[in-house]
């Protein structure tokens, strides 16, 4: 308790001196009112969790003691700056915060805060040439030679390409391009708002900024940014948007729902046992798909080396998983001696119980300032400047540096060697150190979503799904989850689904008629409301009827007959299409009746089956149906243009998308994928040349490829979206995304890759099939066939046994799609093989 106390009077004390109690307990207020108000809040992340004050206050969730988190990493007096608590909140709460905090204070002390785009050297190019009158394309051709480098500028440009400056230096109108460019270059081209910021000022906001507020909106911001604000003595406040929050309180929601309808008490997410079994047994397999900050397929390669199986673990992962830490090998070396393939080392003993929990790697902040502490003898605040000073390589100020710390170290009889040594250690690690708290602030939240996935997965993968219906690249990866998972992902249905998805049972999830395109959330709760009063609607007449015709038209009745939300109500698609004239004419006549208070001609209505009556098309064929659903739901739901192509690729791809594994790697590793072509991307190179982006999709996940110089004016033939396509490349791990990159070497169509790729064709003949017409159409397929690489057997099933039948070595054919089909209708798909 002591110790509790102390922390506690030191950080209350610093607060005091440095006149900040009022920050303080302003965001306590706000956090209060957005508990107290069913808006989710994150557990407190950014230095501020270091702080036992801020912990008792509520404003964060951590304890700093257990967790080792440092006060003087947040604020001290020897750096004397703003404390900044980042927030975060569920995005659809977040608002309501913002403005529960204008009306307490005032509105017209409260406001949000402006952010400027500037006319950066490629825009201020582009922008200019317009003015001047230039045609588009000449300008693009200036544009393009400009290096698309972070930082990039007009005059850097000049220095480094030489294209460009032989142009500026030759061409008058290029010349005056980019002398007006120069002169623009850095000015404020557009406003934008903060993403989180909020100022409150004392008093009137006009007293201390001009004001802005954007033609057509109510929304009034500062006209002073973020940086100027501060500069006139005002404070910024964080209300950040973390979409995990709103995944993690849709997900607790319809757990604590059904626990209600069985009488079990609700769970509390800010209460879980932080050493969970389960939940840690599946964090080591990798299954951390859905999982906050542990999902990429970078870090799981990581989750598997490092086996977390304590709460720090979770901790060090979100630390290590960076550009620094992964370049210098830190991983490596904290897994090895986690494991035991590696003893721990400390530089000294007396740096032991600060480095013991990353088995002697330097991995955050806070280990540098207590190294500096225990070993140099500075204050917690001192060590914070120093950190600072080491993380900006400020080379003077270190060298003063050294000298106090080797000085310190020699007071407490630390040889100068060993003092030297662990200053040139804390140096190097302070550039790749992390901020311990924001990492323990994040591993809580990954550790809950991996609780939820542990223990309630419908529930969670559901609003998982719901929170990502934009994004349709992240949905086919969550069905994909779904799937392995052993969930059954139920397709849409007009008389079952809400506009979110929705967990049904511990193994369904039913899908949200929000993830349909075309419809908005007026026309889906138009649907449910009528559903709600009338009970499940009975065909395609009952719908149209019971509707608001004003919301749902005819484009939203053909967008949900194309997403499949009608096929249980006893009609298919097609038919469903063509008959949505006459049903929204029976409604609307029926609606018009209704009004007048009138019957049909002689008071008698038509009969139900003249009422009911649908148009009479062909079933759309497979290829239309997926079509249908890919427009839809961005999709395929009931098929997959590749399932019928899943057997052949099987053979001679390397693995299905979703298990692209190439670890942390610097090597690049030989695969060969494939999949459907679901994007296209084309780009213009500085020296002429094109290249070209696909992302290929197999249904398990999506993956990007990139196709250079002759390999792409080779193949540009096969390079069209909604084609099959195999590549064979070198993949290699990024370490920036996360993702996966995969650059091609050879690239065929499905036709091609046969043609190269199948080595033998096995046919399978039945004794019914054998008669002469069937052999002799059989010999005409694949003589129209030959002169191919492919080999060709056959084996014959006859009503006692079966044979091998030997064809001469010579006669090789060329298994193309036309032959293919023809062999289908011949004897069926179930009675040859492709093998490769």
């Amino acid at each position: 308790r002591k110790e509790y106390q102390d922390r506690m009077a030191f950080g209350l004390g610093i607060i005091m001196q440095m006149g900040f109690p009022g920050y303080f307990l302003i965001v306590a207020d706000f956090i209060k009112w957005a508990k107290e108000n069913d808006v989710p809040v994150g557990p407190g992340r950014g230095s501020g969790a270091g702080s036992i004050v801020a912990y008792a206050l509520k404003i964060t969730d951590l304890d700093p003691i257990e967790h080792i988190l440092l006060f003087e990493r947040f604020l001290n007096p020897e750096r004397v700056s703003m404390p900044d608590f980042d927030v975060d909140f569920c995005i659809e709460g977040r608002e309501r915060v913002i403005n529960y905090v204008a009306k307490k204070y005032g509105r017209d002390r409260v406001s949000q805060i402006i952010t400027y785009g500037t006319m950066a050297a490629k825009g201020v190019v582009r922008d200019v040439g317009r003015v001047l009158g230039m045609s588009y394309g000449h300008v693009d051709g200036v544009a393009k030679l400009i290096p698309f480098d972070l930082g990039m500028t007009l005059t850097k440009a000049l220095d480094q390409e030489e294209e460009l400056r032989d142009r500026y230096q030759n061409e008058e109108e290029i010349t005056a391009l980019v002398d007006m460019g120069l002169k623009l270059e850095g000015l404020a081209r557009n406003v934008g708002k903060h993403a989180g910021g909020v100022v409150i000022a004392p008093t009137d906001l006009t007293d201390f900024t001009p004001l802005y507020c954007e033609h057509g909106s109510e929304q009034i911001v500062s006209q002073y940014d973020k940086d100027d604000l501060e500069t006139i003595g005002l404070v910024k406040f964080d209300f950040l948007g973390l979409k995990t929050l709103t995944i993690i309180d849709w997900a607790v929601k319809a757990i604590n729902k059904s626990r209600a309808t069985e009488d079990q008490p609700p769970i509390d997410i800010t209460k879980l046992d932080l050493a969970d079994g389960p939940t840690y047994d599946l964090l080591k397999q990798g299954k951390t798909t859905a999982i906050f900050q542990l999902e990429s397929s970078g870090m799981k390669e990581l989750i598997k080396n490092l086996l977390p199986d304590q709460f720090n673990d979770i901790t060090a992962l979100v630390a290590l998983y960076r550009p620094g830490p992964l370049g210098a090998g830190m991983e490596k070396v904290y897994c090895d001696r986690k494991h035991g393939k590696e003893p721990t080392k400390y530089p000294h003993a007396i740096l032991e119980p600060i480095l013991n929990n990353t088995y002697g790697v330097i991995l955050y902040q806070e280990q540098v300032m207590e190294i500096a502490r225990v070993m140099g003898g500075y204050s917690l605040g001192g060590a914070d400047i120093l950190r600072r000073a080491m993380g900006k390589k400020k080379i003077e100020e270190m060298a003063e540096q050294r000298e106090v710390f080797e000085a310190g170290a020699a007071d407490r009889e630390v040889p100068a060697e060993t003092a030297k040594e662990v200053f040139d250690l804390m140096e190097y690690f302070a550039e790749y150190g992390f901020n311990k708290s924001h990492s323990a602030a994040y591993a809580l939240i990954a550790y809950q979503t991996a609780w939820l996935k542990t223990h309630y997965p419908s529930q969670f993968m559901a609003a998982c799904m719901s929170a990502d219906m934009e994004n349709t690249d992240k949905v086919v990866i969550l069905l994909h989850e779904a799937s392995e998972m052993k969930l059954k992902v139920q397709n849409p249905d007009i008389n079952l689904c809400q506009y979110n998805f929705r967990a049904n049972d511990e193994h369904n999830i039913i899908y949200g008629l929000g993830a349909i395109k075309g419809i908005g959330r007026p026309v889906i709760e138009s649907i449910i409301d009528a559903r709600e009063v009338g009970g499940p609607f009975k065909d395609l007449y009952d719908l149209c009827a019971r509707v608001d015709a004003k919301k749902v038209n005819r484009r939203a009745l053909e967008a949900l007959i194309r997403a499949g939300a009608l096929d249980d109500l006893g009609v298919h698609r097609a038919s469903l299409v063509a008959s949505v004239g006459l049903a929204l004419d029976a409604a609307n006549q029926a609606h018009r009746s209704a009004a007048a208070g009138q019957n049909d001609f002689f008071g008698i209505s038509a009969p139900a089956e003249a009422v009911h009556s649908y148009q009479n098309v062909p079933h759309w064929k497979k290829e239309d149906l997926l079509a249908a659903e890919k427009e839809t739901l961005g999709l395929y739901l009931s098929g997959h243009p590749i399932d019928v192509y899943i057997q052949e690729l099987d053979q001679f791809t390397s693995c299905r998308l979703v298990d692209v594994n190439v670890g942390q790697s610097k090597q690049k590793k030989p695969v060969t994928l494939a999949g459907l072509v679901v994007g296209v991307r084309i780009m213009h190179l500085k020296n002429g040349s094109r290249m070209a982006f696909l992302t290929l999709d197999d249904k398990t996940a999506r993956i990007e490829i990139g196709v250079y110089g002759e390999l792409y004016d080779q193949r540009r033939d096969v390079i069209q979206k909604d084609k099959v396509l195999v590549v064979k490349g070198k993949a290699s791990h990024d370490h920036y995304s996360g993702g996966i990159r995969l650059s091609a070497d050879e690239l065929f169509d499905i036709e091609q890759a046969r043609g190269n790729m199948a080595r033998h064709m096995q046919i399978q003949l039945q004794a019914e099939q054998v008669n002469s017409q069937t052999i002799g159409d059989l010999k005409s397929i694949l003589m129209q066939n030959e002169q191919g690489m492919c080999g060709l057997g056959f084996e014959y099933h006859g009503l006692n046994g079966a044979c091998q039948l030997d064809v001469v070595n010579d006669w090789r054919i060329v298994p193309n799609k036309h032959m293919l089909e023809q062999l289908e209708t011949l004897i069926g798909r179930e009675n040859f093989r492709l093998i490769y």
